[in-house]
């Protein structure tokens, strides 16, 4: 048995159905799994000496493009809004290999694991011709590098411009390729036991570049399975009028018509909806991923996140691709997604602590998981610590469970574990050597970006 201990913690901010905080307290992780919470001093082969630290769950992400990490931050695109913003990136994200996949994969999930993140969702729907069969192999082997927790998706296009949708030839597939490589992705990679490190959802990209035969066959693919659904949906009102054009539905109505509703369902985005819309997002348990940086930087708009925490919703924190929004920092999201409905809600926006638990508990309901979001016994041992002596953090910490979202952290935190095992030690990866995969990485970004 392989223990960790968590010992002499100034706060430990579980998160859990008390919303509990235990102040110079212990935890004890056993493969992988916490065992104990308390101010008993259990016995343990490695220790962290949490002295004057705060420990808080782990971030958990649901909503990620990390192939876009190397497509960030681009001149040409930075004013544009969603759809002139995909049309501009396709012409690069064509040229994706399984290298590009690994290192973009390696450096995105490097940087959430930095900063507090320890389940990723990645929403991966680009595969163009060659290797592209690789590439969920590719983000794979990074997460298993770097020792985050993956759920990826097998997302899919089969909507080009020549059949009225978005994306150009060079990235789209057919029906048939995509449930052949879904069900694969499934079969090779999905492990739905409890605290599995591995997971896959079925994942079309959006209406306006997945049809209407491509979304209700993947549908009937993934509950044969027995697998999570997960697409774009109301970003825009750009895809609003889309929808309503070509299928003379709104996007819900359209979703829901193709049987996309339900609690294994999950939408990225989800700004523009209609009162009623919202009333049939909580009476199905549909899941909303709240990405409030890229929302912002595209000009997409402000997700009603108070109306849906007061519906029941189920709504989770996502910081979307790096293209949109140009880090893959969930501490940062976090704080942005307080001040943002502070600005347009005043009152009745979300605190900072209930956006903490939208982060953490609120990830893991919109991911279908009960092992993860909180830390009590029976959790998976999912975490990270932040040293209160920092000089940023000088009488900012006197609400520890509200500190994320009104004051935020600047950089990396102290301590990140995944699974029990420590991922992110005195701010610094573990598992790689980050000036060598840094300096690989720039290498990589000016030949793919023909620089």
């Amino acid at each position: 048995m392989k223990r960790l201990l968590i010992k002499n913690a100034s706060s430990i901010v579980t998160c859990d159905d008390r919303d509990s905080v235990l102040n110079h307290a212990h935890l004890l992780i056993c493969d992988g799994v916490i065992t104990y919470i308390g101010t008993e001093l259990p016995q343990a082969e490695e220790v962290i000496d949490a002295s004057d630290c705060i420990i808080y769950p782990g971030l958990i992400n649901t909503h990620h493009h990390l192939y876009q990490t190397f497509s960030r931050n681009l001149p040409q695109v930075q004013n544009m809004e969603l759809f002139d913003w995909l049309r501009a990136l396709y012409k690069i994200w064509e040229n994706l290999n399984r290298d590009v996949i690994y290192q973009s994969a390696l450096t995105g999930m490097g940087e959430l694991l930095k900063t507090a993140c320890t389940t990723c969702f990645d929403h991966h729907y680009v595969f163009p011709g060659g290797e592209s069969e690789t590439f969920l192999d590719s983000q794979f082997a990074a997460a298993s590098a770097l020792g985050i927790r993956m759920y990826a998706s097998r997302g899919s296009m089969d909507l080009s411009q020549k059949d009225g949708g978005l994306p150009p030839d060079s990235v789209v597939q057919t029906v048939d390729e995509i449930l052949r490589d879904s069900r694969n992705a499934v079969e090779n990679y999905h492990d739905p036991s409890p605290f599995s490190m591995k997971m896959v959802a079925l994942a079309p990209c959006s209406p306006f570049s997945a049809s209407k035969e491509l979304y209700r066959q993947t549908g009937i693919l993934a509950r044969e399975l027995g697998v999570r659904l997960h697409t774009h949906l109301c970003e825009t009102i750009d895809e609003e009028n889309y929808t309503l054009e070509k299928y003379g539905k709104r996007p819900l109505g359209y979703m829901e018509s193709l049987g996309w509703v339900g609690k294994d369902v999950w939408y990225a985005h989800g700004i523009h909806f209609h009162d009623e819309e919202l009333a049939l997002l909580a009476k199905t348990g549909t899941g909303i991923a709240h990405c409030p940086i890229s929302n912002m930087k595209l000009s997409s708009g402000i997700c009603r996140i108070p109306d849906m925490l007061r519906l029941g919703i189920p709504v989770g924190l996502g910081v979307d691709g790096s293209a949109s929004n140009d880090g893959s920092n969930p501490l940062e999201e976090l704080r942005v997604a307080f001040l943002l409905h502070r600005l347009h809600s005043s009152k009745l926006a979300p605190k900072g602590y209930e956006l903490l638990k939208l982060a953490t508990r609120g990830g893991a309901r919109v991911l279908g998981r009960e092992d993860i979001g909180s830390l009590e016994p029976g959790k998976a041992g999912d975490l990270f610590l932040i040293r209160r002596n920092r000089l940023e953090l000088v009488g900012a910490d006197l609400d520890v469970r509200s500190m994320l979202g009104t004051v935020g952290l600047k950089g990396a935190v102290d301590y990140t574990v995944v699974n029990g095992k420590i991922v992110v030690e005195h701010g610094r990866l573990t598992g790689i050597d980050e000036e060598k995969e840094s300096a690989a990485g720039r290498r990589l970004v000016e030949k793919y970006l023909n620089l």
